[in-house]
């Protein structure tokens, strides 16, 4: 069995032009804590993007919520702009089975209606839970549900990934 490789880098360069393509004019770029909003702070810099990025939580509206809790160290939501009527490409870096979009979605609706909502996401595993997909995947693998893949920020900024599990 070949062990998962992926590059990091090399899907966030992918990653950054596709997000490229997906923004109208006057949009905003939502990262999903941790890993998204690491990808959104790095995009909001690459893309020159006037203003700043928001970052959004799923914790408070996931449906594990009570089996789970409140996550060691998780951010809390923060939009430094208005959603009403604005154009979001929510970030993120692993997307698997739908649920954590789901939530940041409800999360996304407790601060105002957004003109619309896209999502951009460095790997899609597959796995989908609900009917929820990206617009723009930097990568596509197919990975067993008892593995995870994480996305891992070294100090100078870059990013690679962990795999762990079966």
């Amino acid at each position: 069995m070949t062990q998962l490789q992926l590059d990091a880098e090399a899907l966030y360069a992918d990653l950054r032009e596709g997000v490229r393509r997906l923004l109208p004019p006057d949009a905003a770029l939502v990262g999903i804590w941790s890993g998204g909003a690491w990808l959104a702070e790095r995009l909001q810099r690459d893309l020159a993007l006037p203003g700043a990025h928001g970052v959004i939580s799923s914790t408070l509206h996931r449906d594990d919520f009570a089996a789970r809790g409140l996550a060691a160290g998780a951010d809390k939501t923060s939009l430094p702009f208005a959603i009403d009527g604005r154009h979001l490409v929510l970030i993120d870096d692993v997307l698997f089975t739908g649920r954590t979009i789901r939530a940041v979605i409800n999360e996304l609706y407790d601060f105002g209606r957004p003109a619309s909502v896209k999502l951009a996401v460095l790997v899609d595993r597959g796995g989908r839970e609900l009917p929820i997909e990206a617009a723009y995947a930097a990568a596509r693998v197919a990975l067993p549900a008892g593995q995870r893949l994480s996305l891992a920020r070294s100090d100078e900024g870059r990013f690679s990934f962990t795999l762990k599990g079966a």
